[in-house]
């Protein structure tokens, strides 16, 4: 199941980032930010498929695509949910109720709005057949450490940074691949069979195979490789001081994709301090000393024409070689 990373919207727009987790017979769509206009090239069908939409934070150009996500969701009878930092779900519900509801009765839609604090999880279920209008209160869950969402397919991780309000930058990472070793199952003279799903599920007991008897646990460091899944980090809208760089290239150790922020340009690295912004050479350190596969740039500022972005581009790439613009800007 490959990831499959889009950034949306176009230079000196609103942007944000979709990431498919695809393959065989599951799925996962992961949508970061909503800013205007960016679900204008989705299909409705794949903005319905978004299992889970996470905020950095909900200042307008986040958020302002948001209303095109809720009119095609609002009724859908999968749970919706969506993450951001403290306080999510007391402004998201504001717009759930910011319509009129009148035809709602009986109707699907299930929306659980979850609020990432340092230590914990918390937020509130709201829905259409109660016109929103009732804040339902989810468990508490207790943070033991970054991760907010795991399944059986990959992990989502959040950390708050400092945007003058806690902003969220998120690692998606995929679940490890567990393979069977078919050079050394012909070696060992052993066939796959039912055995082998529990190998892969960590149970003790033994084997008897060719007059032999093979112990699961010897198996299991003999038979089975782990390949570590793809991943990718989303990293917008926040003071990147000596403090969040060295703490994010520790969390960003050798991710494939970073997708982050660029709002300025290298000379105007007062501005970026000033409004709680990133430069490109900034985005370029952090991704050459975390070692990451590749960085690629967006949300550049409005100030900057088409004549800036190679100039932008060039300074990252003079720091880290492996930079790129979303493939749809060039």
């Amino acid at each position: 199941m490959p990831l499959h990373v889009s950034v949306l919207g176009g230079p000196r727009d609103d942007n944000a980032l979709l990431v498919r987790a695809l393959g065989g017979q599951s799925a996962r769509r992961l949508l970061f930010d909503c800013g205007e206009g960016v679900l204008r090239g989705v299909a409705r069908a794949d903005v319905q498929d978004i299992d889970h939409l996470f905020f950095s934070h909900l200042h307008m150009d986040h958020v302002a695509g948001f209303d095109g996500f809720f009119r095609v969701n609002a009724a859908r009878p999968r749970t919706v949910d969506v993450w951001g930092p403290a306080q999510t779900a007391t402004l998201l519900h504001h717009r759930l109720r910011g319509v009129m509801w009148n035809l709602h009765a009986g109707l699907p839609g299930t929306w659980d709005v979850h609020d990432i604090h340092e230590d914990h999880v918390s937020g509130a279920r709201f829905r259409l057949a109660e016109a929103f209008a009732a804040r339902h209160e989810l468990p508490r869950v207790e943070r033991e450490d970054a991760v907010i969402l795991r399944d059986d397919a990959l992990s989502v991780e959040a950390y708050l940074l400092d945007h003058r309000t806690p902003s969220a930058a998120y690692v998606v990472r995929k679940t490890p691949r567990v393979n069977l070793d078919t050079d050394r199952l012909r070696e060992l003279g052993l066939t796959p069979g039912p055995w082998v799903s529990r190998l892969k599920a960590g149970e003790e007991g033994t084997l008897e195979a060719q007059g032999r008897t093979f112990h699961l646990a010897d198996l299991r460091g003999e038979l089975l490789r782990t390949t570590p899944g793809e991943s990718v980090a989303y990293l917008t809208d926040f003071l990147l001081d000596e403090e969040a760089h060295a703490r994010l290239t520790s969390v960003l150790r050798g991710v494939d994709t970073v997708v982050c922020e660029s709002q300025y340009r290298a000379h105007d690295h007062a501005l970026a301090i000033a409004n709680h912004h990133m430069t490109s050479v900034q985005a370029a350190r952090l991704a050459r000393d975390a070692d990451v596969g590749r960085l690629v740039l967006f949300h550049v500022s409005e100030r900057y024409d088409a004549a800036d972005l190679p100039g932008l581009l060039a300074e990252a790439r003079a720091v880290f070689p492996r930079v790129e613009f979303p493939p749809h800007w060039t």
